[in-house]
């Protein structure tokens, strides 16, 4: 039997459950995720740095983990709690366990636990701060959370943001994380003059197959750090510019906000997630958060235009106010369950966003058209 470990939630509950992954504690805002699979991807995903993930599906970890189902250099959760860990995968893709995984990149897991019981504390309560341990009594645990900062009050996207600028190249080696106070940024090169349209993506905490999708659409791209400005991107010569998710509280971002303005109207822009609260910010429009989020593949989106909806992968804890756009901006897409606003548009410039993911893989490829169109902008003012 595994060792015995606690997680504990700010608000003082307790769960008690068995200890996977590495015997270390950690701590991050809990949230939970609806999707029945793409555990590897949650872990992977950059947009969960600084909080524990809670999968509601019961079993995890029955097909392993690959080297394809990859979204960054390494696991970005702090933590993982699940109702059932298998250590017997069944896949021909496997090449470890998901105890392994966990354990090689020292991160904590709990199973055992009574994950549809946190599921409903967190709808009812919100999200709250967490402890996963196994050296701290409940009390202990609960004091120690007190005294760390907050999930809100961090900048997460310079520790998940690329350090040095790059080109992608089919699922190259993981470029270096930008990681606070590390040295100087790299310098990047415009792509050499070719028919392919020249896409750079703002690295606020892409997942790779927002690279893979544009590679497939035939598109040279140039990932930049989070912290370049509007006057580098544009010196890259850039046919579009895309703004990635990432985690985080969007009110910590003015610097990238401001990065958002300067390139407002010198080029198509396409927003993803965080990129959409970023390019709202940049017009005016303010941000909240959302009581416990919205995180799985089963989130339904009405586009206004067409009247289709689509089911949609999301991970997002912020999201745009609606009563506060301006500048152009108007509401292209809403989320059927709270009346959310899922995608905008520019009434004028060749600028959208969605809050949901495109290259995520939820119907499977219902929302890929997203990036077509986006190509279609670009070469339209081309």
């Amino acid at each position: 039997m595994s060792k015995r470990t606690i997680l504990v939630l700010e608000d003082g509950s307790v769960y008690e459950g068995y200890l996977f992954g590495a015997e270390v504690t950690a701590y991050g805002e809990v949230v939970f995720n609806t999707s029945m699979t793409g555990y590897q991807e949650m872990l992977t995903d950059p947009s969960y740095a600084g909080q524990i993930v809670m999968p509601t599906y019961p079993l995890i970890g029955n097909y392993g983990i690959n080297d394809q189902d990859i979204e960054s250099r390494c696991i970005q959760v702090r933590g993982f709690v699940v109702r059932e860990e298998c250590r017997r995968p069944s896949h021909w893709q496997s090449s470890m366990t998901l105890h392994s995984y966990l354990e090689e990149n020292n991160i904590p897991g709990i199973w055992g636990v009574d994950t549809r019981a946190i599921t409903r504390r967190l709808r009812s309560v919100g999200v709250m701060m967490g402890v996963i341990t196994t050296e701290f009594s409940p009390s202990e645990a609960l004091d120690y959370l007190n005294i760390l900062p907050h999930y809100d009050d961090t900048d997460f996207v310079k520790q998940v943001s690329t350090l040095v600028p790059y080109q992608w190249e089919a699922d190259p080696l993981p470029p270096p994380l930008m990681g606070e106070g590390q040295g100087k940024q790299g310098v990047a090169t415009p792509c050499l003059p070719t028919s392919s349209p020249h896409i750079v993506v703002l690295d606020c905490g892409l997942k790779y197959n927002i690279l893979r999708c544009l590679t497939r659409l035939g598109c040279c791209i140039t990932v930049v750090p989070c912290t370049t400005s509007a006057s580098e991107i544009l010196n890259l010569r850039p046919d579009g510019i895309l703004l990635s998710p990432g985690p985080g509280d969007p009110v910590l971002l003015d610097y990238i906000v401001e990065t958002v303005k300067g390139l407002i109207g010198k080029k198509p822009i396409m927003g993803i997630c965080l990129g959409q609260q970023l390019m709202a910010r940049a017009f005016g429009a303010r941000t909240f958060k959302l009581k416990f989020g919205h995180r799985g593949g089963n989130h339904p989106v009405q586009d206004l235009e067409t009247g289709r909806v689509y089911i949609t992968a999301q991970n997002h804890g912020y999201a745009v106010d609606p009563n506060t756009l301006q500048g152009g901006l108007e509401i292209s897409h809403i989320n059927l369950n709270d009346r959310t606003v899922e995608g905008l548009r520019h009434k004028e410039l060749p600028i959208f966003s969605i809050q949901y993911h495109s290259e995520a893989s939820s119907g499977p490829q219902d929302s890929t058209y997203l990036f077509e169109k986006f190509l279609e902008m670009v070469r339209r003012q081309h």
